[in-house]
């Protein structure tokens, strides 16, 4: 059985670090054309500045991704991700306006134009670090979790209920466990879009829905069936024995 449509979804979440660097670099690099390359350099300048403006709009579109995601889970990120985008949009029009000037022949006012711009789009730069290394904004949730290195106990099979998702924990790992069909599967709770509790959220056929942005995941194997999120939750084998369900990673059973 699918879950909802039973169509793979797509995220932009995962475009938006590459996308960043293209009008990122091109603009630095005119920049720095404009500060040494002299004058044999303008026409390359010109066509970064080209090349950072055409890029800059999906650019924007995939960050405002992980803006919108961010609500109702914390308002001080939604907050800097205003200012981080007011910033980019400074800096975008900047180079704008320096393409413009460039091309009617006037390099100096350009080439101020760039380095203002320059200015902007690191104080955008900035924000946009500290949203993604500070604030986990678009980071796997689940990545440093611990895992557990063997068998482990985590609750009664009595406890189960079918199609009834339930909590359990394995050592400091946080668990889902939902006994379907005669299956008992174990899933990392937390999901790894923005830290939902996956327990908490809707069993949709072969699928849990997290409760706070909808991604949809895989019972059998953690894998994304819709975004936002661009992470498989991770999965661990579960097993009845002696009345109690256990769970082990399968990377320690590999081992």
């Amino acid at each position: 059985m699918f879950c909802d449509d039973g169509r793979p979804g797509h995220s932009l979440h995962s475009l938006h670090p590459l996308l960043t660097d293209v009008p990122i670099g091109a603009w630095t690099s005119a920049t720095l054309l404009d500060l040494v390359g002299g004058s044999a350099s303008r026409p390359a300048a010109r066509k970064l500045i080209g090349i950072g403006l055409a890029t800059a709009a999906p650019t924007a579109l995939t960050g405002l991704t992980d803006w919108a995601d961010s609500e109702p889970v914390d308002d001080q990120v939604r907050r800097m991700g205003i200012v981080h985008a007011v910033s980019n949009v400074t800096a975008t029009a900047v180079y704008g306006a320096s393409l413009a000037s460039r091309r009617r022949g006037a390099h100096t006012t350009g080439a101020l134009l760039g380095l203002a711009g320059a200015g902007a789009i690191g104080a955008g730069g900035f924000l946009g670090g500290d949203l993604a290394y500070a604030r986990g904004v678009g980071v796997n949730e689940t990545l440093f979790d611990r895992e557990p290195e063997d068998r482990v106990p985590v609750l009664d099979a009595g406890m189960l209920v079918d199609d009834r998702p339930t909590q359990a924990m394995a050592g400091e790992r946080e668990l889902l466990i939902v006994k379907r069909d005669a299956t008992i599967h174990a899933l990392a709770d937390r999901c790894a879009h923005r830290g939902g509790m996956l327990h908490e959220g809707r069993l949709e056929g072969d699928c849990i829905a997290c409760p706070l942005h909808g991604t949809r995941f895989r019972l059998e194997d953690g894998s994304v069936v819709r975004g936002p999120s661009v992470y498989p939750q991770p999965v661990y084998e579960a097993r009845v024995n002696d009345g109690r369900v256990e769970v082990r990673s399968p990377r320690a059973a590999a081992g």
